[in-house]
């Protein structure tokens, strides 16, 4: 490798061509880059007293041996969006003086510009251009240098950003404009071929452009290594058709990578590094025997990922499915769900397998939302899902699966659905159109779009409870209204929300498009009332939460085929202790420790209490808080490192490596119900990061 501090312009100067190739983004570089770096040549042009601007490295190959009558060519690893841009910057200099013959520069005429930095002279073919661009970029800019009408399929930045260039120039500035792009320095590295390793390079350089994606660097890292034969091979049959079917959400091309990582590992990297973990995952034992077969499984995934969570899926019934997915935004699951279409189009399932598996996804994450289970464990709960698919029982082990979930992971029960979806501030929460419209819709052929209608409130939101409502809902009206105002047994879906208003509930049933006459199943319920208060209220949504248990229901299994998907348990005989076993927790120290389990156990529905000889154990799925009870105060471990705890008044000690009983490194000490609150808060700490790392 050879580096050398240079003149960019002295780069382009001499019988050379930079070529760009086929792997590398296409030109990238928006209005605000061309901004800033006009005023940085302009400002530079203008000052005598500054000599040289630096805009980064230009990296490409030493050309090979090639006959004296041929342009060397030069291949581009790092540095197209300066080259690019600053010859466009030339290009529109060039044609601004072509059209103001009375404004030139002290010592160059527009000729020689063009033929020392932009053309090889007396070349015909491409070999002309002294930088040849990828697809669109190349068209659009070798027509700008010829000067050739642009219609049709063009590159908008090449076309955008050469105008902009030209709108900038005017006879004032011309001068300074080229003294500035002549201050132009870079960092010229030369590698040569079979002794550099241009993707290390390629990763160690600091660009001072646009930084390359996860995605970006992933593809130059498998198509950089390879013969240039099979490098337009792997881009054109693989690469490039997965680019294209992300269109504009090309964004999400490292999302897909990070999914399809997971899907693979069963672990789940950090979006920033993904390109490191693809490296590892590359170079690891993973099956491919070839980097055609690596690239090739990506371009297979990514079809199923643009069908998934772009909604490209051709099927009606499973792009209906899908689209519930993305709904309830769970692309938490996506990995699980690439693998299991990957098995759909092996014919490893069938169609209807295939639906219901994704229903039961949605069934799944829908339930604990209602409950209001906390969302932190669903990555890694799908992330490791597939791993306990049976192939011989494919979608019965599916159900197995979710229905061995217990704790943090639980798929709630009909009664638990049940009890919080009639109680729940449905109004405010965040799938309510789609709550409502999937009851509305369950078994319906003419479907309801819940957008095109607005959210009715039965029982009105108006602070002013008009008399006719406060004799309808009785003496304990305001608390009526309070507890079920937002609750699903008080909403519906309307198209004459400005009609029924805030009328009493006789006149909502019996106007103009009131409930009386309404064709929508969820106003049935509504019309069936004579009266609307409490009883009222309660009838409706223990009705409505009937349907939606069989709209999202939970999968059934009979306890024989369950126990054959349990995993073995090691079993041995332990000692069964209780509250009494502890000397200590008697008169105020034991009130204390009722409170304190009281508070903890309410924590979630998943947390639970083993008393142990020396200690006593809150888990979810492991110990995050331990209680040891002594005469005068209750000592707390927490399961969390010190340094992680956030304890502003300081009474938390670090005791990691002095051999307490219990789990953790952080102990606290509870003396009195006074100090429970703040206590509470450190060991909600613990428990929250537990249930973060499920």
């Amino acid at each position: 490798m050879e580096a050398t501090q240079a003149q960019l312009l002295s780069l382009l100067d001499g019988k050379k061509q930079f070529t760009i190739p086929i792997y590398q983004r296409t030109y990238s570089w928006q209005i605000k880059q061309c901004q800033q770096l006009f005023e940085d040549i302009l400002r530079v042009g203008n000052d005598a007293t500054e000599l040289s601007h630096f805009v980064g490295s230009i990296v490409y190959f030493k050309p090979g041996n090639s006959p004296i009558t041929s342009v060397p060519e030069l291949l581009v690893i790092d540095g197209q969006q300066r080259l690019t841009t600053v010859s466009l910057m030339l290009l529109a200099l060039i044609h601004y003086l072509q059209e103001h013959e009375d404004v030139s520069l002290e010592d160059e005429t527009w000729e020689e510009i063009q033929e020392t930095y932009l053309v090889n002279k007396h070349r015909k073919d491409d070999s002309k251009f002294k930088l040849l661009l990828t697809r669109k970029d190349k068209s659009t800019f070798t027509k700008l240098i010829d000067e050739i009408e642009i219609d049709g399929d063009y590159s908008k930045k090449v076309l955008d950003n050469y105008n902009f260039f030209k709108g900038k120039y005017h006879s004032e500035n011309v001068q300074a404009i080229y003294h500035g792009i002549k201050k132009l320095i870079i960092v010229d590295v030369i590698l040569e071929r079979d002794k550099d390793n241009p993707q290390l390079i390629f990763e160690s350089l600091n660009s001072t452009g646009l930084d390359l994606s996860q995605a970006d660097l992933i593809r130059n890292y498998i198509l950089m290594g390879q013969p240039l034969e099979l490098q337009d091979v792997l881009y054109e049959k693989y690469w490039y058709p997965m680019e294209q079917s992300f269109g504009e959400n090309i964004g999400a091309l490292a999302w897909f990578i990070r999914d399809y990582l997971t899907m693979k590992e069963a672990s789940i990297p950090k979006i920033n590094l993904v390109y490191e973990t693809y490296k590892r995952f590359l170079n690891s034992k993973n099956g491919f025997k070839t980097v055609e077969d690596a690239i090739k499984s990506l371009h297979r995934y990514s079809k199923f990922y643009v069908r998934i969570a772009l909604l490209k899926e051709q099927d009606t019934e499973i792009a209906k499915k899908l689209k519930e997915i993305t709904k309830l935004k769970i692309d938490t699951s996506y990995p699980f769900l690439l693998a299991v279409y990957g098995d759909f189009e092996e014919e490893q399932i069938n169609k209807d397998e295939f639906i219901e598996i994704i229903s039961l996804v949605s069934n799944y994450v829908f339930r604990r939302a209602i409950c209001g289970i906390p969302t932190n464990s669903l990555n890694k709960t799908f992330a490791t899902l597939y791993k306990r698919i049976k192939r011989e029982t494919y979608l019965e082990s599916v159900k197995a699966a979710f229905l061995l979930m217990d704790g943090y992971r639980r798929f709630p029960s009909d009664a638990e659905f049940t009890k919080e979806l009639q109680v729940k501030d449905v109004y405010s929460f965040r799938s309510r159109n789609y709550l409502l419209e999937s009851l509305e819709n369950w078994k319906r052929k003419e479907l309801v779009n819940a957008e095109n209608y607005t959210i009715e409130h039965i029982l009105p939101q108006n602070q002013n409870v008009s008399p006719q409502w406060q004799q309808e809902l009785g003496e304990n009206w305001e608390r009526v209204k309070d507890k079920y105002l937002h609750s699903l047994g008080n909403l519906s879906l309307t198209g004459y929300n400005s009609e029924l208003s805030d009328r009493p509930f006789a006149d909502k049933k019996s106007i103009e498009g009131g409930f009386d006459t309404s064709p929508l199943f969820l106003n049935s319920s509504v019309r069936e009332a004579t009266t609307w208060n409490e009883d009222a209220i309660l009838k409706r949504a223990s009705k409505l939460a009937e349907r939606a248990c069989t709209v999202w229901q939970k999968p059934k299994l009979s306890n024989d085929r369950l126990e054959l998907y349990k995993e073995p348990e090691t079993t041995k005989e332990q000692a069964v202790y209780n509250i009494e076993h502890y000397d200590h927790l008697q008169g105020d120290m034991l009130e204390l420790y009722k409170n304190l389990e009281k508070r903890v156990l309410n924590l979630d529905a998943s947390v639970r209490v083993e008393f142990k000889k020396l200690y006593i154990a809150f888990k979810a799925q492991t110990n995050f808080v331990d209680v040891v009870p002594q005469k005068k105060r209750l000592r707390l471990s927490l399961n969390t490192e010190f340094d992680r705890i956030k304890d502003p008044k300081g009474i938390c000690k670090d005791v990691s490596g002095l051999g307490r009983w219990g789990n953790g490194d952080v102990e606290v000490g509870l003396e009195n119900l006074n100090d429970l609150d703040y206590v509470m808060e450190l060991i909600e700490q613990a428990f929250e990061e537990q249930v973060e790392s499920i």
